[in-house]
């Protein structure tokens, strides 16, 4: 288990910052809520997160969380699709995650997935 209590974020602003950059106060308050849900989106989706090492679950939920902020500022609007045109030229720009979601990469989902694999499973029998 990974020894912290269940509604605790798995990472901190300070793990954020130290993978990212610092942090304005109005952007810690919102990578709080994103830890919090990033967290608690690997309890939900993966089954292997109790095995999962501190430092793999702090930078899983650091690398959602960055990905979540970089879009809002990148795409504040949440446009899925952005084309210009001037004269002869045109510029089109699909967006990845437009809405700023919380997702698991595959590389992601394999890491919490490793984390059970060679895991004795234990059963046991009473009578009575």
């Amino acid at each position: 288990m990974s020894g912290q209590p269940i509604d605790t974020a798995f990472a901190t602003i300070d793990d954020l910052q130290a993978r990212w950059h610092l942090l304005s106060s109005e952007e810690a308050t919102r990578a709080q809520v994103l830890l919090d849900d990033a967290s608690d989106l690997i309890r939900t989706q993966s089954q292997g997160w109790k095995h999962a090492q501190p430092t793999t679950l702090c930078r899983i939920v650091c690398a959602m969380v960055k990905r979540s902020m970089l879009a809002e500022s990148d795409n504040p609007n949440g446009y899925s699709q952005v084309s210009q045109t001037t004269g002869p030229f045109s510029d089109m720009h699909t967006y990845a995650n437009p809405q700023g979601d919380l997702y698991l990469t595959s590389s992601e989902k394999e890491s919490l997935r490793a984390a059970t694999r060679g895991r004795m499973m234990i059963i046991g029998y009473e009578r009575g």
